[in-house]
């Protein structure tokens, strides 16, 4: 009984801000996202969306691209380059659903792409499995370090180093590199690597993950085209590996 007291808390500090300037969305969102005790705000256009993010940072943002006074591609790029903000979680909800459209929001940092008409079933899921990604137990938090080949990992301060190079990635970009650096050389299916990141009750498209694939490898490999580090074994999935000489 204790325990679920303290699960139902934690539930309820968790604040979601929703930046949306149509007023019926914005207001049915908020409603189910109070059904399962989340705080929620609301800003009705992007400037006020990003200023409300710089004075008091949410656990989570879903972010509507088509917005007044600062669209959401602005947005979004503003949160991610700032240190402070880049970490939280950015899930966009949007009319646009053509294909560059989606492989524009990942790769500028959004977390998570679902296009209106949506259902409010497949929005809390991916709320809750974006959450559940972004607050990990203290027990089960990783080592401070992680090495694999010339890649360094800082866990603890969320960078990434090659070679003494610093690397700018995504807040999906770093989980789906930690993910692999845990076990170098196996492969996995996207299936695996969805779930993964995701959770189980994830409404994730492959073509997302591959998305952040893509762009990984214009991080980590001198020529994306042959890469050495994050490798792809035709259908079968994924592995990062130690390319020879750095063992």
């Amino acid at each position: 009984m204790k325990e679920t007291i303290q699960q139902e808390k934690k539930i309820k500090e968790e604040e979601i801000l929703i930046i949306e300037d149509d007023p019926d969305i914005a207001s049915l969102i908020a409603r189910e996202l109070h059904k399962f005790h989340y705080s929620v705000r609301i800003a009705t256009d992007g400037q006020k969306g990003a200023a409300e993010v710089r004075q008091q940072p949410p656990d989570l943002i879903i972010l509507d691209l088509m917005l007044p006074e600062l669209d959401g591609w602005q947005v979004c790029r503003l949160i991610k380059a700032d240190p402070n903000t880049k970490a939280i979680p950015i899930l966009i909800l949007t009319a646009l659903g053509e294909e560059a459209d989606r492989v524009r929001g990942l790769e500028l940092g959004a977390d998570d792409y679902l296009v209106k008409p949506f259902s409010l079933k497949e929005l809390m899921a991916r709320v809750r499995a974006l959450l559940r990604r972004a607050h990990i137990p203290m027990e089960n938090r990783d080592p401070a370090y992680l090495q694999v080949g010339r890649i360094t990992i800082d866990v603890e301060c969320h960078e990434v180093r090659l070679g003494g190079r610093l690397l700018s990635l995504t807040p999906t970009e770093f989980a789906l590199l930690k993910y692999l650096a845990h076990h170098p050389g196996k492969v996995f299916t996207r299936d695996q690597l969805i779930s993964a990141l995701w959770g189980e009750d994830r409404f994730i498209e492959e073509h997302n993950l591959d998305v952040h694939i893509h762009s990984l490898r214009q991080q980590l490999e001198s020529d994306p085209a042959r890469p050495r580090y994050l490798l792809t074994l035709r259908g079968v999935g994924y592995k990062l590996q130690i390319p020879e000489g750095e063992q």
